[in-house]
């Protein structure tokens, strides 16, 4: 397999460092190698499962990403974006056999600006199979070929609801890509947003049921991330190759929740509640592959940053003429992240070895303040020191891999290293640590058939912390203050991870997977020695999740052309809650989820429609002063209709919500610390979500 990879490499658009491209001349461009088209081969395993756009050809795809999703049983997962560094590869989708090495621009992205007429076919290995580290379970390899002229793929979404938001009108992406000699590019411009709102009644009451106030309540808001972005390929030789990519972004987010209490006794009150945040991001990243001494090395170059600037502003007024009372906070966050990394590998006693060392610099700083409404109606400030600050982590590892087909059937991974990282807090709770930990994976793979295959992977992993926890926050909506934590630390965990493939001929395809983790200093919020609460590690935990992920095709039941995909998850979590010293399940997390998809594309036309079913059940969240629940529901129902040839594109209109699910969220607040405490009041929310409608119209130019 590790041969088969190094072909498809050769004949791939590899990486280019950052610097190099940036500093290339446009002589170098024009006197390059000019490389010409050429269709990748067959795959020589016959142990692997190949998609070519005809096989998918009744969904009529456009792009890459269209295809990638519509493979029996297969599901996009992993990703670099909110994760350690850059690590070993973690994604399961590969481009030519190579690893993405953006973090902000996912598989998704850059597979939605490849059209299928450059897609050569999809191959569905096992990750334990391949040299490249990090992999296991389901990965897609897919196989591109290169043509000279340019192509274009746009996509657009608008959608309305009825009920309480704006419309949303520019959604979407446009894209350019081509080659021109040893050069491949892509450009494109994208918006990623979404309108969304509820309204309804908000019940506030004694432990007893009694009526303390009722509610009304409007939530509205609405976010937009637009961005351009770029990638570029170049082939200096036919062994030497490399990326660069470029995004430049920003983010806007508002929210407003207008309410009106009417107390049992007591003057009407009208409260008016604001959120906006907007903020520059950029990123930029490459890489560079070329032959050394034995094997190849890969030097890897990326740095990030993202600022958010986010206001809140809560004002209370009173019917009979009572003062005003409100607060104003104001939090300006900035985000950095460089990171350099090598990758050499080579073959050795018939098995491919990697040695691999990163180096990553995290940054973060915040600027915090608080201000209270006076008498005049003016915000004046409060002193909240604790709210700024900044957290540095600089951050080694170095881990050596190897992979190893034992059998023609039985593949072996291994790996073992260690991180070494200190971090630093400035403002007023400075503190610096250090740490040194180990980290490693061993995975097996059995495929003794090509429709069959079992992996299980054994991992030691390092979590990501948000810096944001090391510094104190409000919640002014909510009525919560957050505590800095200058003692807070990575979780560390061990994964084990059971995964069975099985394709069923005519049918379709079914996976299981059974993951279990072991914590040690699980995060969660736990309580300050001077009172408040703030995030913090509060000790071991543990979780099992249990998923399956089926497509059932219906053709042999004499329905053509109709399939189901269905994923159904279950988790069960525990950790012993830092309040009340009783086990719990973790915060927020989900530990119920059903999702299904129903899709008939009629044979002999240009038409198909469906529906999508979704429902989970969130788990409660555990405070100090309180507990609470949030979650939509109980079920979200979509209804679809699609022409894949409306003029040239493919137009999709959707209903979704028909089953009018709503907006929930129920909180029980103490008078004081938990669990000794009487109960002060219990909320309860329950809004209106109403239909959303969208239209999406893609096509190709």
């Amino acid at each position: 397999m590790a041969n088969r990879l190094e072909t498809l490499r050769a004949k791939a658009l590899g990486g280019v460092a950052t610097l190099a491209l940036l500093a290339l001349p446009q002589a170098a461009l024009a006197n390059a190698p000019q490389a010409t088209p050429e269709a990748p081969a067959e795959p020589a395993d016959e142990q692997v499962q190949s998609y070519t756009a005809e096989d998918l050809a009744q969904f009529a795809p456009r792009t890459a990403l269209d295809m990638l999703v519509r493979v029996p049983g297969f599901v996009i997962s992993g990703g670099n974006d909110g994760s350690r560094g850059l690590g070993e590869a973690t994604q399961n989708v590969l481009i030519n056999g190579e690893r993405l090495s953006s973090k902000s621009d996912s598989a998704a992205n850059q597979l939605a600006r490849i059209p299928t007429s450059d897609v050569v076919r999809i191959d569905i290995v096992d990750g334990t199979t391949l040299d490249i580290p990090g992999l296991s379970g389901q990965v897609a390899n897919v196989i591109t070929s290169r043509a000279d002229g340019i192509s274009g793929q746009f996509r657009w979404v608008t959608g309305f609801r009825p009920h309480n938001t704006e419309a949303q009108l520019y959604g979407g992406e446009i894209s350019l890509s081509g080659s021109n000699g040893a050069l491949d590019y892509s450009l494109s411009l994208s918006n990623p947003n979404d309108r969304f709102g509820a309204d309804g009644p908000t019940l506030i009451t004694a432990e007893d049921g009694t009526l303390i106030e009722a509610q009304r309540t409007k939530f509205s808001g609405k976010f937009d991330n637009p961005r351009l972005s770029a990638n570029l390929t170049y082939r200096f030789t036919e062994k030497v190759l490399g990326h660069l990519n470029l995004r430049l972004g920003g983010d806007y987010f508002t929210r407003a929740i207008p309410e009106t209490g009417q107390p049992v006794s007591g003057p009407l009150r009208t409260r008016e509640f604001r959120y906006h945040e907007d903020g520059p991001e950029y990123e930029v990243g490459g890489d560079i592959e070329f032959p050394l001494g034995p094997g190849r090395m890969k030097l890897i170059g990326l740095e990030r940053f993202e600022r958010d600037n986010g206001t809140s502003i809560l004002v209370d007024r009173f019917d009979d003429g009572s003062p005003a009372r409100g607060n104003q906070f104001i939090q300006i966050n900035e985000t950095g992240e460089r990171i350099g990394r090598f990758e050499y590998g080579w073959d050795m006693f018939k098995a491919n070895w990697q040695l691999s060392g990163e180096a990553a610099f995290n940054r973060f700083n915040s600027a915090s303040r608080l201000f209270e409404l006076d008498g005049g109606g003016e915000f004046v400030e409060l002193p909240f020191p604790q709210g700024t600050g900044g957290v540095t982590e600089d951050r080694y590892e170095s881990i050596l891999s190897v992979t190893k087909q034992l059998t023609g059937t039985l593949s072996l991974q291994a790996s073992g290293g260690a991180e070494y990282s200190k971090i630093a807090q400035t403002g007023a709770a400075a503190n610096a640590r250090s740490f040194t930990r180990p980290k490693g994976a061993v995975s097996l793979a059995w495929k003794p058939d090509k429709d069959f295959s079992i992996s299980v992977e054994l991992r030691r992993k390092v979590g990501q912390l948000s810096f944001g926890d090391f510094l104190a926050s409000v919640s002014l909506n909510n009525d919560n203050q957050n505590g800095g934590n200058n003692q807070l630390q990575p979780d560390q965990s061990w994964n084990l991870d059971f995964e069975v493939n099985k394709g069923l001929g005519a049918w379709g395809s079914a996976k299981l997977e059974l993951r279990q983790a072991w914590f040690e200093d699980f995060v969660d919020f736990f309580p300050l020695p001077g009172g408040g609460e703030a995030r913090g590690n509060i000790g071991d935990a543990k979780r099992t999740h249990l998923e399956a992920n089926i497509t059932l095709k219906l053709d042999p039941l004499g329905w053509k052309g109709a399939q189901v995909d269905a994923k159904a998850t279950r988790r069960w979590m525990s950790v012993t809650d830092p309040f009340v010293g009783l086990k719990r399940p973790f915060s927020w997390d989900i530990d119920k989820e059903l999702d299904v998809n129903f899709r008939h594309d009629i044979p002999r036309s240009s038409f198909a429609y469906g529906a999508g079913l979704y429902t989970n059940r969130t788990i409660a969240y555990s405070r100090r002063f309180e507990v609470g629940r949030d979650w939509e529901g109980p079920v979200f129902l979509r209804l679809f209709v699609e022409h894949k040839d409306l003029f040239g594109m493919t137009a999709n209109a959707s209903a979704g919500n028909v089953l009018g699910a709503r907006n929930r969220f129920f909180r029980t607040v103490y008078d004081g610390e938990r669990p000794d405490s009487g109960v002060l009041f219990v909320e309860d929310t329950n809004r209106r979500i109403g239909p959303i409608f969208r239209f999406t119209l893609s096509g190709n130019f």
